[in-house]
């Protein structure tokens, strides 16, 4: 991203790179992103074994002694957000007579993860046999120049406090709103611009087109008979139609006419050939009442990608 020129990128791949396919976009990323962030111990070690070789930051908290441990055997990095997530992480560790590497996470607005500001003295008192390589918070509602000030003035006293006892702790508060906003930490993190859209409040900010495309096979063509279309209804009364396999059971939202695995659509299409059923999730979310985010993830359920190049 232009806007974060010059700073150290985290690309995240959460949720299969937001149903893109993790594993190629991290090695598409190859000596452009400095460190990956995923969801959950199982993306992280996936990249591992696929042979992603920079930090992945694993962005949701260690919830048992077990996931402590895969982190730190497949030297993942943790996110320790809270006095119970961080006492279960460093007994199972140091049971195990492992190292695990972390980033503290500040709770500076969103209220989803993390800890309160002004209890970070206490947490640092209590981080013996933990690496703590950094410190990081999630901007809510980035567009909002009120919101932002107050959150980055929290921020920036929690990074004071963690350097003083780890100075060579990297921070990072930008995602893609964040970095949108101007605003400036160690590293930034992309997430959703890397797939071609951007968040609420930053349309239209940066030149970025979507990188995917589904497609769903015609399994069958002929004339219609009675008033069905699927579930839906034959309103025009269209004399031919054809039947695309694909359905809510991918993941599409159903919109009162879908089958779990089948549409039918109005008009003649040869059998076995490919039709484009989703290019723009902007406009699929406006349809549907969601966001971008929801649509790229679902739709790509079950999909078989393909990539250009």
């Amino acid at each position: 991203m232009k806007r974060a020129a010059g700073t150290p990128l985290i690309a995240v791949v959460k949720d299969d790179a937001y149903g893109h396919g993790a594993e190629r976009v991290a090695h598409a990323l190859f000596g452009i992103a400095d460190a990956f962030a995923v969801s959950t111990v199982d993306e992280g070690a996936a990249l591992r074994l696929a042979g992603v070789r920079e930090d992945i930051l694993v962005l949701t908290p260690p919830l048992c002694e077990e996931e402590a441990i895969r982190i730190a055997y497949y030297d993942l990095i943790a996110s320790i957000s809270s006095f119970y997530v961080l006492k279960r992480a460093l007994a199972a560790v140091r049971a195990e007579k492992l190292a695990l590497r972390a980033h503290l996470v500040v709770n500076t607005g969103m209220n989803r993860y993390g800890f309160l500001p002004e209890k970070l003295a206490e947490v640092l008192k209590k981080t013996d046999g933990m690496r703590v390589e950094g410190v990081y918070s999630h901007l809510y509602l980035p567009s909002s120049e009120a919101c932002l000030c107050e959150q980055k003035e929290l921020f920036e006293r929690a990074v004071c406090a963690v350097k003083e006892i780890y100075p060579y702790a990297v921070s990072h508060l930008a995602a893609t709103g964040g970095v949108l906003a101007g605003i400036r930490a160690d590293m930034a993190r992309a997430g959703i611009s890397l797939y071609g859209y951007l968040p609420d409040g930053f349309e239209n900010t940066l030149g970025v087109k979507p990188a995917l495309k589904v497609y769903a096979t015609v399994a069958q063509n002929g004339r219609t008979t009675g008033r069905g279309f699927g579930y839906g209804v034959n309103k025009e009364q269209a004399e031919k139609a054809h039947t695309l396999r694909y359905g809510y059971g991918d993941g599409f939202f159903r919109g009162g006419k879908l089958c779990m695995d089948a549409s039918v659509e109005a008009g003649a299409a040869k059998a076995g050939r490919r039709k484009l059923v989703f290019k723009d999730a902007s406009a699929y979310a406006r349809l549907h009442g969601t966001t971008e985010y929801e649509a790229l993830v679902n739709v790509t359920k079950r999909a078989e990608k393909r990539y250009d190049g």
